[in-house]
């Protein structure tokens, strides 16, 4: 049994959550499913991968920061449009916005992802207004989906979802695209002009969440090696100057895999996370990982885990890893990349998602 499913997105930006929007839809349109994506905002990434997949993108073209009445006329008149059994809203504006569209439009089954631990706003710690939101509109859901353990037990814990509709799925990684290349090692560390130092790789948005500022400190620690950090963000111009050491910010790339086939080791730095995919598939490549004890970091089972804003833990956990035998670090490589090809493969978590999917539609018909 497969059916019309609209996924309702914040953004479709580079992100991680973007990113598995993406993969979701158009795995889901290669096993029959009519999938459409729905952006709040102008969409600035993943429009030609899901066009090629043959899944339609629609924006509201809301403006950062606006209110959402006049979004909602608009998704209100999209939806009557699609006629979707299915409504899937990832992020919290998307998923507060579906489900007050609910209301003026009758959907069978709608579901709600959490991508994060703490859903705030940029730049700010509190998230009890978000959490009301949630709150007052849990019903309005038939499921809110969590990636990660750390993701449910939080937002239970401030009674921002309810146990009765609160589900757990992961996020999934593309085993076959994200793998070991050792092929293209020496050839991308040229292009780089990386020499014979331990090459570190970090991936995330320039953001205070993503924790570069400890980063930077815990690599000043370090005697030596180089640090490799793709992305952007905010923040950008700011840990330029904090930056001590071969530290070379690479910018949006995407060619990500190819840059942790070049590496010796990924590093994740975070404050506040939801299931990471930059350290899933950095498993998956087989590169020994470090990570902050943020979101589902710990629950991957691939990484060494140390706590948030702890500079010298994170640089002795590093240490750690660079010192080691190279080939004791190519047997740690190889176990995360069987952990993430046995539980966190793409096509497994898609298969975990059409499950659900078909469990509601069940109750409706």
């Amino acid at each position: 049994m497969t059916a019309r499913v609209a996924m309702l997105t914040t953004n479709l930006a580079p992100g991680g959550a973007e990113s598995q929007v993406t993969q979701l839809a158009r795995r889901l349109r290669g096993r029959g499913w009519e999938v459409s994506v729905i952006s709040l905002l102008e969409p600035t990434a993943f429009g030609p991968d899901l066009a090629g997949a043959g899944v339609a993108v629609h924006s509201l073209n809301m403006d950062r920061g606006a209110r959402g009445a006049s979004g909602c006329v608009r998704l209100v008149g999209l939806l009557r449009q699609l006629r979707p059994e299915i409504l899937h809203g990832h992020m919290f504006h998307a998923n507060i916005l579906a489900r007050v569209a609910r209301l003026a439009c009758p959907i069978p089954v709608l579901v709600s992802t959490l991508h994060s631990a703490e859903e705030s706003r940029s730049g700010s710690v509190d998230v009890r207004w978000r959490d009301r939101c949630y709150r007052l509109t849990d019903r309005l859901a038939d499921a809110t989906v969590a990636v990660a353990q750390a993701v449910a037990a939080r937002h239970l814990s401030a009674k921002a979802a309810s146990p009765a509709r609160m589900r757990v799925i992961p996020n999934g990684v593309d085993t076959e695209r994200y793998r070991p290349r050792r092929d293209l090692r020496d050839q991308v560390r040229r292009t780089l002009g990386l020499d014979r130092q331990f090459a570190w790789l970090a991936v995330g948005r320039l953001i205070w969440k993503k924790g570069f500022r400890n980063l930077l400190e815990a690599f000043g620690f370090l005697e030596s090696g180089v640090l490799l950090i793709a992305g952007e963000g905010p923040e950008r111009e700011d840990l330029h100057r904090l930056a001590r050491g071969d530290v070379r910010f690479l910018g949006q790339r995407d060619d990500v895999a190819d840059l942790m086939a070049a590496c010796d080791g990924f590093v994740q730095s975070s404050f506040v996370e939801g299931f990471p995919v930059a350290l899933l598939e950095a498993a998956s490549c087989g590169l020994p990982c470090v990570a902050t004890d943020a979101g589902g970091c710990a629950e991957a089972g691939v990484a060494r885990i140390v706590p948030p804003g702890d500079p010298v833990a994170l640089a002795g956990a590093m240490r750690g890893v660079m010192e080691m035998p190279p080939a004791v670090r190519e047997g740690l490589g190889l176990e995360n990349r069987a952990r993430v090809a046995a539980r966190f493969d793409a096509g497994l978590v898609a298969g975990l998602w059409e499950a659900l999917y078909r469990e509601l539609l069940a109750r409706w018909t």
